[in-house]
């Protein structure tokens, strides 16, 4: 299953090109847009000291931790048993997609916090209830679940927040959605990679027309799960490179 949206960054304009727009994923990585969203807008102190720990409760119950092999970022687990500042933890959570460094940020907020920035963004069918690697949770039937639609609307209900943007400029991930675009294009972006799934949302800056909103969601037996060599980035690179083609049709002038 492949899903596409394409829209104008500029207000609420409607989508240009939509394909399966509300076709229901697994999230992967793409919900932690809303969990730096809810940790900001709640007020936290993003210079305190916080401990890194690898134990978090599940939300049904009980207690989880992350695995270390499965986790794209190394530094915070050289930190375990110790203290990071939260700001360089949220960072790490957008810039270099780690799994531990989400559940410690989400132990600074709250899934109802979570869930308050998909409803403020207008999405219809997207929620993250639970952490990531909620095993437990997710055996009980509690998804952190996406569609195609509802990433293009989380990314936009950013738009006052010009320094979240930026931070999602720093994604070290730029295999997918970015790979489809000249070198050196201005992209905030976020991707999410499962064994199974690829998906990736990015507001892109071209020099020559306004800004668009791009959201590929993709499952199938292309994504091998890989954070850099997955064959499915190829095809979502693919794809942003079709939208980058017709981008002066995206926000007529």
């Amino acid at each position: 299953m492949l899903s596409i949206v394409v829209a104008p960054w500029a207000g609420d304009a409607e989508p240009v090109f939509t394909r399966h727009p509300d076709e229901l994923y697994d999230a992967a990585s793409t919900m932690k847009v809303a969990v730096l969203a809810a940790l900001h807008r709640g007020g936290a102190d993003l210079d305190a000291e916080v401990p890194v720990e690898n134990r978090f409760e599940s939300v049904v119950g009980g207690e989880f931790g992350n695995l270390r092999d499965w986790d794209s970022d190394e530094l915070p687990w050289r930190l375990l048993g110790g203290r990071a500042p939260l700001r360089l933890l949220a960072e790490r959570m957008i810039t270099h997609s780690s799994n531990l460094a989400t559940n410690l940020c989400l132990t600074r907020t709250d899934q109802r916090a979570v869930a308050e920035v998909w409803r403020r963004a207008g999405a219809t069918r997207s929620a993250s209830p639970r952490g990531i690697e909620d095993y437990a949770a997710r055996s009980a039937g509690i998804h952190n679940l996406v569609t195609a639609r509802d990433l293009v609307r989380l990314l936009r209900s950013l738009a006052d927040e010009p320094e979240l943007l930026a931070l999602l400029e720093r994604n070290a991930f730029r295999v997918d959605v970015a790979a489809g675009l000249p070198p050196g294009t201005r992209i905030a972006f976020k991707n999410g990679w499962v064994p199974g799934a690829r998906h990736c949302v990015g507001l892109v800056h071209p020099s020559d027309c306004p800004p668009y909103l791009l959201a590929v969601c993709y499952t199938g037996p292309l994504a091998d799960g890989s954070d850099r060599t997955d064959p499915a980035a190829r095809l979502l690179a693919r794809v942003s490179a079709a939208v980058w083609r017709r981008r002066a049709e995206i926000t007529p002038r």
